[in-house]
C-alpha cells in the first residue's frame, strides 16, 4: 500500500508506513458494495446471540465429550481448564480426524489427546464480517466467543448461514 501521506509503497498488510509511521490500517478497511455487505459489517457477533457454551475439563473422556455433543445437537465442546479458561476445542472433525480408526480404545482417553489447543476466537463485540473471515481464513466451523478468556458461546457457520438466509 502507498502511503498517502509521504508515498512510500509499502509491504501489503503494514499496519503503518515503514517509512513515515503514519497508520495504515484505517485506509485498508473494505467498503461494503450492498445491503448484506453492510449488514455482516455493523452487525455484532452478540446480536447472533450465540448459544451457551457446551464445556469439558480436558481430563473428560472422549466418551463423554461425544456423548454431550450428541445430547445437545451441537458439533463442537469448549474444552476449559479449573478456570473456566478456554485451552482447546473439540470438533467432529478433530473426532473423525484425530480419533476414529487411529486409536482402538479412545473412549477413555482423555479429550485434550485430541482437541484443537487454543482456538481461535472473536469478542461479542467483533463484527461478524470477522467471524466469517476468521472461518474461511482458518477452515474453521466453530467459533468461541470469548470475553476475558472465558467463554460465553459459540458460533458456528450455520449460525452465519441464518443470519444470511433471514437477512434475505
Amino acid at each position: 500500500m502507498i502511503c498517502p501521506f509521504c508515498g512510500y509503497d509499502n509491504l501489503p498488510g503494514e499496519e503503518s508506513c515503514m517509512h513515515c509511521g503514519q497508520p495504515l490500517a484505517p485506509l485498508d478497511m473494505p467498503q461494503p458494495t450492498d445491503e448484506l455487505s453492510q449488514a455482516l459489517m455493523d452487525t455484532k457477533i452478540k446480536q447472533l446471540r450465540p448459544p451457551k457454551p457446551v464445556t469439558v475439563l480436558s481430563s473428560t473422556p472422549v466418551r463423554e465429550a461425544i456423548r454431550r455433543m450428541v445430547d445437545f445437537s451441537i458439533g463442537a465442546v469448549l474444552v476449559v481448564n479449573d478456570a473456566n479458561q478456554i485451552v482447546g476445542i473439540f470438533s467432529e472433525r478433530d473426532l473423525l480426524m484425530r480419533v476414529v480408526g487411529q486409536h482402538e480404545q479412545f473412549e477413555n482417553l482423555p479429550v485434550s489427546m485430541f482437541m484443537t489447543p487454543n482456538p481461535e476466537s472473536v469478542h461479542p463485540d467483533h463484527p461478524v464480517l470477522f467471524a466469517v473471515h476468521k472461518m474461511d481464513a482458518g477452515d474453521y466451523r466453530h467459533l468461541p466467543v470469548v470475553r476475558e478468556e472465558r467463554p460465553l458461546g459459540v458460533i458456528s457457520a450455520r449460525d452465519i448461514l441464518r443470519f444470511v438466509a433471514n437477512y434475505l
